[in-house]
């Protein structure tokens, strides 16, 4: 059985977690350490580390897992299926076993760019979550995505939350929720997947709003997420001419634009914290980006981890 059952845990209180990313460059390796540290400083619950698809980055997940624990806190690594087999499957996650690693975000994933191999054996999540129950037993806590909004390979939202009921069917022990900043739809999701006799507890994934380019481009290129009229407004207060895409923009207000856009954006990711906690969410899991300073700073003035 996973040493700790984080599932169990948010049935007692709301738990703070991060994301983090191995860095592709062997420089990003050597300050991600220090990073991890000034995140443990908040004493999260765990820290989860994103996981390619086909297992393309699965030597440097491990070293970032090994990295979370070394800091103290529990490990979850992503992990896809899409483009691996059983035996893949199985070999890989023993060896997480075997190193510590005992907790998993099961995810279907998406074929890297220009991917040659196969589909692998698991079209989706639900697969994978079946398999490693029947494999590992209660050897590892599973987590599964939810998507408030529907995933945008669903033909409905319906048919995504049947979906989301099969996952827990078939073992799941929570819920870690894509992005959402529509907190209308969020509620309406919520109680429908409650409906449904869903009753896994839900981790809410929270996306800090500092750059404009990586905003729109998580919102729209990934997951078709509505953009709320208070989003766009700090966006378009301040639009980077000709676009925040540019890697040579014209305006000569950009660094100006940078720092507003950065500072309301901190603002309107607090607001959203604040509202995420009061609906009684069973977490709230920043992305951190890899970046401990903005995180800190969001942390701090949201109140949500009092040191003491």
């Amino acid at each position: 059985m996973a040493k700790v059952k984080l599932s169990a845990m948010m049935e007692e209180k709301q738990l703070l977690s991060f994301e983090v990313f191995p860095p592709k460059t062997d420089k990003g390796m050597e300050n991600l350490p220090g990073t991890i540290d000034k995140l443990c400083e908040f004493k999260p619950e765990y820290i989860s580390c994103t996981y390619g698809a086909g297992g393309t980055n699965v030597g440097k997940n491990m070293d970032v897992c090994k990295m979370i624990q070394n800091a103290g806190t529990t490990p979850v690594t992503h992990f896809t299926c899409i483009g691996n087999t059983r035996e893949g499957i199985k070999e890989q996650l023993q060896g997480y076993l075997d190193n510590g690693i005992d907790h998993m975000l099961a995810l279907r994933g998406d074929l890297p760019f220009g991917w040659t191999g196969t589909g692998g054996d698991f079209k989706y999540a639900t697969d994978l979550v079946a398999y490693v129950r029947k494999e590992f037993g209660d050897k590892i806590e599973i987590a599964v995505a939810g998507s408030p909004e529907g995933h945008i390979s669903c033909r409905s939202l319906d048919a995504d939350i049947a979906v989301l009921k099969q996952k827990q069917d078939n073992g799941a022990d929570y819920i870690m929720t894509q992005l959402c900043w529509d907190m209308e739809q969020f509620r309406y999701w919520l109680d429908a997947i409650r409906c449904a006799g869903i009753t896994m507890p839900v981790d809410v994934g929270i996306m800090p709003i500092l750059d404009q380019a990586a905003t729109i481009n998580m919102a729209l290129s990934r997951n078709g997420c509505v953009m709320p009229r208070e989003l766009c407004e700090i966006i378009s207060k301040n639009w980077i001419f000709p676009n925040p895409f540019d890697k040579e923009p014209f305006d000569a207000a950009v660094d100006q634009k940078k720092a507003d856009f950065k500072k309301a954006g901190i603002e309107y990711t607090i607001n959203q914290i604040d509202e995420y906690r009061a609906i009684g969410v069973n977490g709230i899991h920043l992305y951190a980006l890899n970046k401990w300073k903005d995180v800190t700073d969001i942390i701090n003035e949201s109140g949500i981890r009092t040191l003491v």
